[in-house]
């Protein structure tokens, strides 16, 4: 009996000290299906799926003692977008209800319907020795609800989650990798070629077993939609060979998440039970000219899960024999010195080293008759030892998440199949395909591209570098501009479908509402100037409290070819680009030490400050003229000059003062924030430096530092060179900014 009431005790204490255990059973009651209550608990996954919504949200919150599963209500969907209701944080439930499904008798689920958001990180996590281990809090009677247990959605007509930020990556416990290949003898007598399958399309015929090698994979894609009977509407390409040619294959639904992560390039597979379709003339492809194999561009090989269910088997490389005539993958490595000689739109491989890293941001996807999708890249810069300056790579996500987030300075890194972007005004930079994949340092192993020669090439040039001299170049974070605004806004106005879409000044405010957490977006902003202000920039270095900035001088410039600057952008650093106090028109000059105001007309009222300003720019060209001309002490000469003149020259019109109290609604003063400037990259801050880049995870764990608040505000930025329309009326003028949220 004393044993009996002992249990009875504990029970009835662990009930008293769970806030959630307490709401559960208040729900549970017939007079009680919806409560109002305050108290904290911290949230340690937040997973998306699709819906009528489009997107629903599951939260897992623990308060200490017990975990619970909870539906968010979509009235909370704007705090996810925003990334205010996030893993590691501490929330208060304020309202919940309990919801009973109708599809499954058994199966219910809390749903928070309302919640304040508490600080940074959270207070109650670090007091959890295991988060894991703590109990799943289960309604009495449905204990058996597989949805309650298990990496699958609360709504059971879901099958599976989605990445949190984007729809390319796997996400969740169905994507399997690592599965032994098959080492069982294959009847290899009675294949077939791909070269022969386009003569059968068209004929009844059972399919003959192929044996091919993969030499191309492309990224995941997701096509569902609310009302889609498919569970699982995933779509992977791959491009095949054997001894007759090339051909796509077309891995679809349930078999993406079987297989998708166990397929890559130099992989064997024996396939039987496949189909063949007339091929999709809307895809991209990869260039495969290098290769010197013929295509066959009509038909594509259709793996499926049914009708009829498709037989893949892996084969082991071991098992490979060299009498099947399988080809061997070729790459098309270039160097940066030859990047400058390929044409716009071409593609190619690099193997560079990693001197900077720019923070994860996403843009949402033009054209998408489905549901918003947002698509998630961001800016590298990375040397190879052929050129002075740097590879510029703009890297989406290619399905490899863990190689996406692990992207830092210092390490080695191959990207395939990346196409040529040529802007004017700017070097050229590579931009990811479809077919793309990512590797970086510890996942190079058993890749065929490092028995290349070029590759071997770049590793012998990496031996004769330093780790601190390479060191003192790298950075990482912080926003990245690029390519450069035209110098002249040629766009029609009356363009709707424009790439940079016209906002007038007074809808910014409306623009900034819409934006998601670390979205992009690139517009021009049409309205009168109110307040011109001339201001010169100060040195590269800046005290920012008690810490020191200073850009290193890693690459050079990538909108002046004939000048040095760095990925940090100092010109944000330096000074604060949208303010509610001004607008500074500037540009950037650093052929010597100083930086130089460049040239903006503008028709301004006041013909005295109109005439003031041009004095300036006659007074700044004389100066340049003479430090051109001048001796090596030119530059010391011109900084003096420059810090001596202190005046600043603005104007204002009569209704700016009205004007400024509106805009400071959405231009914060103060400058840049902090997640926008790159920092400094040393192997002791490396996690930190990549939590605080990367994005906000899905599952909360305890190495999220607390070094590394999440940042969820917003962040405008206006690009440091300046552009005006091309037909200027009156003082009316088009500049290009880029704003995004944090």
């Amino acid at each position: 009996m004393e044993d009996n009431s002992s249990c009875s005790s504990a029970g009835t204490a662990l009930s008293e000290a769970s806030f959630l255990q307490r709401t559960l059973e208040r729900l549970s009651s017939t007079q009680c299906l919806k409560v109002s209550t305050e108290a904290p608990v911290a949230v340690i996954a937040l997973q998306r799926y699709l819906s009528e919504q489009p997107d629903s949200y599951d939260v897992t919150v623990t308060d200490g003692v017990w975990r619970a599963k909870c539906s968010v209500h979509p009235a909370l969907n704007h705090l996810v977008h925003s990334n205010t209701l996030r893993t590691g944080t501490d929330v208060s439930i304020t309202q919940c209800s309990f919801v009973y499904s109708e599809r499954r008798l058994g199966h219910g689920y809390i749903c928070i319907e309302k919640l304040r958001c508490g600080g940074e990180r959270s207070a109650l996590l670090p007091r959890i020795q295991d988060v894991a281990s703590l109990p799943m809090l289960v309604k009495q009677g449905m204990e058996r609800s597989v949805e309650l247990q298990s990496d699958v959605p609360l709504q059971v007509s879901r099958k599976h989650y989605l990445s949190l930020w984007n729809n390319e990556d796997p996400e969740g416990d169905i994507w399997t990798s690592g599965s032994p290949s098959s080492h069982t003898v294959l009847d290899v007598s009675n294949i077939t070629l791909l070269s022969s399958l386009e003569l059968c399309f068209r004929n009844t015929w059972k399919p003959l077993p192929l044996l091919v090698k993969i030499i191309h994979k492309s990224r995941l894609r997701y096509y569902g939609k609310f009302g889609l009977k498919i569970d699982y509407p995933f779509q992977a390409y791959f491009e095949v060979a054997d001894q007759s040619g090339t051909m796509s294959l077309v891995l679809w639904n349930e078999l993406c998440p079987e297989f998708y992560q166990k397929l890559s390039v130099g992989t064997v597979l024996y396939i039987q039970n496949y189909s063949l379709k007339r091929s999709y003339s809307n895809r991209s492809h990869p260039q495969m000219d290098h290769h010197q194999m013929k295509t066959f561009h009509s038909v594509e090989i259709c793996l499926n899960a049914r009708n009829p269910t498709s037989v893949v088997t892996v084969v082991s490389a071991k098992s490979v024999l060299p009498q099947w005539g399988l080809p061997e993958v070729s790459y098309l490595f270039t160097t940066r010195l030859q990047l400058d000689e390929l044409s716009n739109n071409s593609a190619c491989d690099v193997i560079c080293l990693v001197t900077f890293v720019g923070r994860v941001e996403r843009v949402k996807s033009k054209g998408n008759k489905g549901p918003e999708k947002f698509w998630t890249y961001r800016w590298i810069h990375a040397v190879d030892g052929s050129s002075d300056r740097p590879f510029i790579l703009e890297v989406f996500s290619s399905s490899q998440p863990e190689v996406f987030r692990r992207i830092c300075p210092m390490t080695y890194l191959v990207c395939t199949q990346m196409r040529v972007c040529r802007v004017e005004g700017s070097l050229p930079y590579l931009t990811s395909s479809c077919e793309t994949e990512t590797f970086i340092t510890g996942y190079h192993k058993g890749q065929p591209y490092v028995s290349d020669p070029r590759v071997k090439t770049f590793i012998q040039w990496t031996k004769t570098l330093t780790d601190n001299v390479v060191l003192q170049k790298t950075s990482v974070g912080g926003h990245y501009c690029y390519p450069c605004p035209p110098q002249t806004f040629t766009q029609s106005m009356a363009d709707a479908s424009a790439q940079v879409p016209l906002v007038a000044a007074a809808d910014l405010k409306k623009e900034m509402e819409t934006l998601q957490y670390r979205e992009h977006r690139k517009v021009a902003i049409q309205g009168q100037i109110a307040a011109v202000r001339y201001t010169k920039h100060p040195k590269s270095t800046e005290s920012r409290g008690t810490e020191e900035r200073e850009v290193p001088d890693v690459a050079p410039d990538v909108c002046e070819p004939n000048t040095q600057d760095h990925p940090s952008t100092a010109e944000q650093t330096t000074a604060p680009i949208s303010t509610a106090e001004k607008i500074s028109v500037r540009g950037i000059k650093r052929r010597i030490q100083t930086r130089k105001v460049k040239k903006f007309s503008l028709n301004l009222r006041s013909m005295a400050a109109k005439r003031r300003l041009l004095e300036i720019e006659a007074e700044e060209e004389q100066e340049e003229e003479e430090s051109d001309s001048g001796s090596e002490d030119a530059p010391n000469v011109a900084d003096s000059q420059q810090n001596q003149d202190s005046d600043v020259i603005s104007w204002e019109s009569s209704s700016w003062p009205k004007q400024k109290q509106e805009v400071s609604e959405y231009l914060c003063e103060g400058g840049l924030h902090q997640d926008s400037v790159s920092r400094r990259f040393t192997l002791d801050e490396k996690d930190v430096l990549l939590q605080r880049s990367n994005l906000q995870p899905t599952h909360w764990t305890p190495e999220q530092s607390a070094d590394t608040p999440p940042s969820c505000g917003l962040s405008w930025v206006l690009p440091s060179y300046n552009t005006r329309h091309k037909q200027t009326d009156g003082h009316r003028c088009c500049i290009f900014a880029r704003c995004e949220l944090r």
